[in-house]
């Protein structure tokens, strides 16, 4: 799918866990939805409600959510539903979350037209809540829901809790349905080693901002203590936007913390984690593992890789995947069933495989279809790759360097350097696709028709545009083999020096990797008319190309040096 901007998430929960074909007519009916993608359907037989993510522009997503609470409010008859989950309505909850290119304002727009046409032309009694409600009282979602679908025939009708959209009177079959807009929201579940509700609770209690009750003496069976104002007191839990609650699950065998994350920033999921895995310890429990319910952004996974390998004093400079990886398993991702992180990766989802078709061949693949009739991959494609070596052998040497025995005190120092070459081999790695491209551009520009003054224009615009394009593209992965070439120079002085000869490969890498695509930038330069433009750019290049002979032949003596 091509990246619409602006872009929103939109994150129903289905009231219905159990019947699969219930879900999948609900989902077909969101998926018929031109330009909308089904990111995920996450059904729990426990709770007996699903929640489904869809992404796309801001039009699309809320007329998928339209037909996704109008099916759901033909299939789902709330007299009849049970599960864990506190619920109200056959669309329990429909929140819009900002994703590219718009303001929480302007979500919260498009959830007030939402809300309207559900009431208006389905009858159901809708609430706004978090950056959407009409109210500070009613932005807390658990207050709206509180009494669940048995009090909302009562509720809906008294004054203060009158719908923001549709009638008074209940929808028996769909109940009630509250829509928002909010931040990214993680929902979060710990895996506790005991069956105890009244633990895991406690537990919950410990992490939730909320906190707990404040009671004199016994902390459970104590007298509630009143504050001035008449209302209970609450010891606050230690984790700033995290609610919580402890449940069990049959499924599992096992008591769970339930979380929702509501800002990220706040608490981040790996220290939600902790926080949960210390309570328990402190109650005599151990944390066993846990479960994402939904996706996660990719941000998420790689802070808790860093934040699990700072722990053991281990270099964090590693590609996404490996980082990804040490976050599953240090959090017991995996525990209730495989991770893949094609599926629970919001941005892995977004992916377009055309997009890094080339760097997703292995090296047969790659070296075969260089060798092809076919023009591109070229030589800026394999400059880039060529620089993308380099800086990878810088990041080795950073992280044999980090584990050391006897450097145990600069493992950090090293592992900071990693950091820096991974970023410059990811972005290399990019150009590669970026550079055929920007090729393929020009070969289209050319191809555009030509039979009237009007098209001839468009045409010259058009290949003007695309090689400029084919020209900046160069010029970036000279900027960025530039930037490995003092990484392998540290590496090289400063770096384990067993592996000196890989920092002086590396060097030799990023060095044709410069030379290479300032052949492009030149080649691509002839056809280009803006000569204010590409004189600044000519400048630029010759400099980066100059700079990368001169810093080869340093790194190249400091490697002999340590030979």
């Amino acid at each position: 799918m091509a990246t619409l901007h602006p872009l929103i998430e939109c994150v129903p929960n289905f009231s219905e866990g159990r019947d699969l074909s219930v879900i999948k007519q609900i989902t077909d009916a969101m998926e018929a939805v031109e330009g909308v993608k089904l990111l995920d359907v996450d059904p729990g037989k426990a709770t007996n409600r699903t929640v489904v993510t869809i992404v796309g522009h801001p039009e699309q997503v809320i007329e998928a959510a339209y037909r996704g609470i109008a099916k759901a409010a033909e299939l789902i008859d709330m007299n009849k539903h049970q599960g864990e989950h506190p619920r109200m309505g056959a669309t329990d909850v429909c929140p819009l979350i900002p994703i590219a290119d718009i303001t929480m304002e302007e979500v919260a727009e498009y959830a007030h037209r939402l809300a309207k046409r559900v009431g208006e032309e389905l009858q159901i009694s809708c609430f706004m809540y978090e950056s959407a409600a009409t109210s500070i009282k009613r932005r807390n979602l658990a207050t709206i829901r509180s009494g669940e679908y048995e009090a909302m025939a009562k509720k809906i009708q008294e004054p203060e809790w009158k719908p923001d959209y549709g009638p008074t009177t209940l929808h028996e079959r769909a109940g009630v349905t509250a829509i928002g807009a909010r931040d990214f929201l993680i929902a979060y579940n710990v895996n506790l080693n005991t069956t105890s509700v009244r633990r895991a609770n406690s537990v919950a209690f410990d992490i939730r901002e909320q906190g707990r009750v404040k009671r004199e003496g016994d902390p459970i069976t104590g007298p509630v203590v009143n504050g001035p104002d008449g209302e209970p007191e609450r010891i606050p839990g230690t984790c700033k936007s995290v609610k919580g609650i402890g449940w069990y699950i049959e499924e599992y065998g096992q008591a769970q913390v339930s979380m929702n994350i509501t800002n990220i920033r706040d608490t981040p999921l790996h220290m939600a984690f902790e926080a949960c895995l210390e309570s328990a310890h402190a109650r005599g429990m151990r944390v066993t593992g846990s479960e994402l319910v939904g996706l996660v952004p990719k941000q998420v996974m790689l802070d808790a890789g860093r934040y699990f390998l700072h722990k053991q004093e281990r270099s964090t400079g590693l590609p996404d995947e490996e980082l990804i990886r040490i976050a599953v398993k240090s959090m017991g991702l995996d525990e209730l069933g495989p991770f893949d992180i094609r599926k629970k990766i919001i941005e892995y989802q977004l992916e377009d495989p055309n997009d890094s078709r080339l760097v997703r061949m292995d090296l047969r693949q790659f070296s075969s279809e260089t060798a092809s009739e076919s023009p591109a991959p070229g030589g800026g494609s394999i400059s880039a790759y060529v620089g993308a070596l380099g800086a990878a052998l810088g990041g080795m040497v950073a992280n044999l360097s980090a584990h050391k025995r006897g450097w145990d005190d600069r493992w950090e120092e090293f592992s900071n350097w990693a950091e820096k070459a991974q970023a410059i081999q990811d972005r290399l790695l990019f150009l590669v696709d970026e550079d055929t491209r920007a090729f393929n551009g020009i070969m289209d520009a050319f191809g555009f028709p030509k039979n009237t003054a009007e098209e001839k224009a468009a045409r010259t615009a058009a290949i003007q545009a695309a090689t400029k394009h084919a020209i900046a593209i160069p010029l970036q992965v000279m900027e960025q083999a530039s930037a490995a070439l003092p990484i392998l120079k540290v590496m090289a002085r400063d770096g384990n020096p067993n592996s000196a000869s890989d920092a002086g490969v590396g060097a030799l890498c990023a060095r044709a990797a410069v030379q290479g695509a300032w052949l492009n930038v030149r080649i691509n330069a002839g056809g280009f008319k803006d000569k204010v433009w590409l004189d600044t750019v000519l400048a630029q290049g010759q400099k980066l190309a100059d700079n990368a002979d001169q810093m080869e032949k340093e790194i190249l003596e400091i490697v002999k040096g340590q030979m």
